[in-house]
This record gives structure tokens, sequence and C-alpha cells, in this order.
């Protein structure tokens, strides 16, 4: 579904950001993407939406990522940002969730049908007709997620997820990212979730992959993490006999 091929990119031409990156992810593949702060996690998903052009070769889906592709691979493509408040900018939920697919054409009667979907397979009718400013993080969390699905992309990307979320918000967003069957890439610290969530790891560290593998086989390896500036995640602190 996505494919790095030796990829690189550099703001100023002299300190690459990533350097090299070659890897693939699977249809229906859920891969977290980790690394310490600047290790380019963010860079990479900018270059898959082409916010940013850099060496190498992208594809998704088959298709590579270039001017001519750009629109037909976005549409294949939907990002949950870090910050809701910078995704959700229409008045209502209802709103935001129609205004893409009718920007791709549907019909207002295909759009709320589809819009009804999303919201009853998340849980979340509720919120249909909510204005966005009076709803709580969690629930904006969500809200966006719902967004993207209504969409219908193939691939699905996520920046943080979890972040800000108090512990019962937090999990629902855990256990609806679990329940999704579109190929997910997320970037996270939040290695617990990653752990609920993903069954592979790509890590990261200075632009370069350094690992991947199996997310039992990365997050329980307490020294390739702390050698890379990360931590275990925190329910296997402690646990000695979970890590090596």
């Amino acid at each position: 579904m996505i494919e790095f091929r030796n990829v690189s990119f550099s703001y100023d031409r002299q300190q690459p950001v990533v350097e090299g990156l070659s890897f693939s992810i699977r249809k229906g593949e859920s891969v977290g993407l980790i690394g310490a702060n600047g290790a380019g996690k963010s860079t990479i998903m900018k270059l898959l939406l082409g916010l940013l052009s850099g060496d190498g070769q992208i594809l998704v889906d088959g298709l590579e990522l270039n001017k001519k592709n750009l629109a037909a691979v976005r549409q294949k493509i939907g990002f949950v940002l870090q910050d809701s408040d910078n995704q959700m900018f229409m008045p209502t939920v209802y709103e935001d969730m129609c205004f893409g697919p009718l920007n791709y054409g549907l019909s207002r009667e295909e759009t709320d049908a589809r819009v009804d979907a999303v919201l009853k397979s998340l849980g979340i009718e509720k919120l249909k007709h909510c204005y966005n400013h009076k709803i709580s993080g969690g629930e904006k969390r969500m809200a966006a997620i719902a967004t993207i699905l209504a969409m219908e992309p193939e691939a699905i990307l996520m920046d943080e997820p979890s972040t800000a979320l108090d512990p019962v918000n937090r999990r629902t967003v855990i256990n609806t990212i679990r329940r999704l069957p579109q190929t997910k890439l997320i970037a996270s610290h939040d290695l617990d979730m990653i752990l609920d969530t993903c069954q592979r790891v790509i890590l990261l560290s200075r632009g370069k992959i350094v690992a991947d593998g199996p997310v039992e086989e990365i997050l329980y390896n307490r020294e390739l993490l702390e050698g890379n500036r990360m931590e275990l995640p925190f329910c296997l602190q402690g646990r000695r006999e979970n890590y090596r």
C-alpha cells in the first residue's frame, strides 16, 4: 500500500532530516512509527502527503507520488492531525464530515448516508450536530477520526492520536484504532498505545531506520530503545521477565 524507495530530504541540502529510507507497508497493516524528537517522524508524514518533496521514490497503492498523481494519492490517504482544532474547521461535526465527500463529488444523499454509517460504526451518533467548540477533547479526537473515515481512505496516517487525552478517552481512541480495517501508519511517543494498536514498529534515529520488525521484538528491547533516547512502554517497566 505504501512504499518508500531510498527517500531522502533536507531543508538546507547539508544536514539530511531523513536519509536513504526504504520500507513498505502492506494493505491492512498497522505500523507504529517511533523515535525521539527530531528523528524524522513528522517529515515522513509530510513527504507521504506531498507537503514536502525529497529525493527517491514514494508509491501509494502503486501510484508514484508526483505532481501528476498528487490528487489521486491524497484521495487514498486520510491524515488525523495531532491537534484536532487544526483539523475541525467547520462549525459542526456534521458539516466537517460532509466537507470532504461533497468536494469529491458525492451527492448530499450519498454523503448523509456515509456520515450516518461512520458515526454509528464509532458509536458517536450523538455528536452529529454538536458544535466543534463545545465538545470535549476526547470527543473532538473521535470526531476528527470520523471526518477522515467519511472520505473512505484506503490508508490512514495518525500523528500522536493519544496526546492530551484522559484515560477513558485514550482507551476509546485506542479501541477505535484497533477496529479500523484501513492500512495505518501511526507516529507516536506513546509506546503503550503503539503496543496496543500496531503489529509492527519502525524505529527512527536521526533520519534513518535503525530497527523494523514485530512490535514485541522492538518495544520489549530495553537496550535498543534506550540506545535511541527512548524508554520501555510504561506497562513493561519493572517486569524484567518481559524484556531483554
